[in-house]
């Protein structure tokens, strides 16, 4: 018999009414974006379920905003469920870190609000970028990386899939990579639309003024074993917030995650929240691995 391990998205796959049916037809559902209003000092039920989608794509919303459609889908449909393991991308180490009993709920969405803000604020607009390449091994990234970084800071953010890795840093340095990248035989190299480089040493000072709020809060043991982007293993309670902190500004293992799991016999992937990212990636690591997809309430005839 496999294993099944539950994956939570990160930033970028918010969408304007995401989670409402879930909310319409779940009293559960419903508990969790109450008590992300009590959390929060704006009301981030009306900006999921109303818009505008500029308020959305705000960072320290958009956070929040994913974290709580997350967790209120879970909540939902946690009892067809029995996670061997969870994990996230990035933001979705929060999402995997509250259904594991580690983070309360209240707790982690506040968090991931001022999470947002650091991040958005660390690097004033218009100096960073972040971009894909796609058809290049990270190790081969990793060398551009090193070769560009004479225009500036830049360094891989995210390892998402073996034929996709993620460059973040000081906007000149990222376009020089860009073309080196092609030199090389990337198949293509795409800017993202994102406000700030995330993932990269730019915003160090983010993490540092994040594990204040980390340390005064209380951690608690996994009751569900959850796998780190920064180690792309297990996390111990004692190191939660150092990994968390350092997650802020170093890589998205989001690959290493993946292969820990299949190397540990998993065999079925269930991405829980909005959009489809991360079940994309995973049929690109593993094509003979189930994988489920929730984020409508008619998916769960699916499980």
């Amino acid at each position: 018999m496999g294993k099944l391990a539950v994956m939570f998205p990160g930033q970028g796959a918010q969408f304007v009414g995401m989670g409402y049916d879930f909310y319409q037809n779940f009293e559960s559902a419903r508990k969790i974006f109450d008590l992300a209003n009590e959390a929060l000092d704006f009301n981030l039920k009306n900006i999921v379920f109303n818009g505008p989608e500029e308020e959305l794509k705000l960072t320290r919303i958009t956070q929040p905003a994913i974290l709580t459609t997350s967790v209120a889908i879970y909540e939902a449909i946690k009892d067809k469920l029995s996670p061997d393991a969870v994990f996230g991308q990035s933001l979705g180490e929060y999402s995997a870190l509250v259904v594991s009993g580690c983070i309360d709920f209240k707790t982690g969405v506040w968090l991931v609000s001022k999470r947002g803000e650091y991040m958005q604020n660390e690097v004033p607009e218009g100096v960073g970028a972040m971009a894909a390449v796609l058809g290049l091994s990270a190790e081969d990234v990793q060398e551009v990386c090193r070769i560009a970084k004479e225009k500036g800071v830049v360094e891989i953010s995210n390892i998402n899939s073996p034929e996709q890795t993620v460059i973040s840093g000081e906007k000149q340095a990222v376009y020089f990579a860009m073309e080196i990248a092609k030199q090389k035989g990337a198949k293509r190299c795409v800017e993202l639309n994102v406000s700030a480089p995330f993932h990269c040493s730019l915003i160090k000072g983010a993490g540092d003024k994040l594990k204040k709020h980390l340390l005064e809060i209380d951690i608690k043991d996994p009751q569900i074993p959850v796998v780190s982007n920064v180690t792309a293993d297990y996390m111990k309670k004692e190191d939660i917030v150092d990994l968390l902190e350092k997650q802020v500004y170093t890589t998205v293992n989001f690959l290493g995650c993946v292969n820990k799991l299949l190397e540990d016999g998993f065999d079925t992937f269930i991405e829980i929240g909005p959009g489809t990212t991360l079940s994309g990636l995973v049929k690109k690591i593993k094509k003979d691995v189930k994988i489920i997809n929730i984020n409508k309430v008619e998916d769960m005839n699916n499980l």
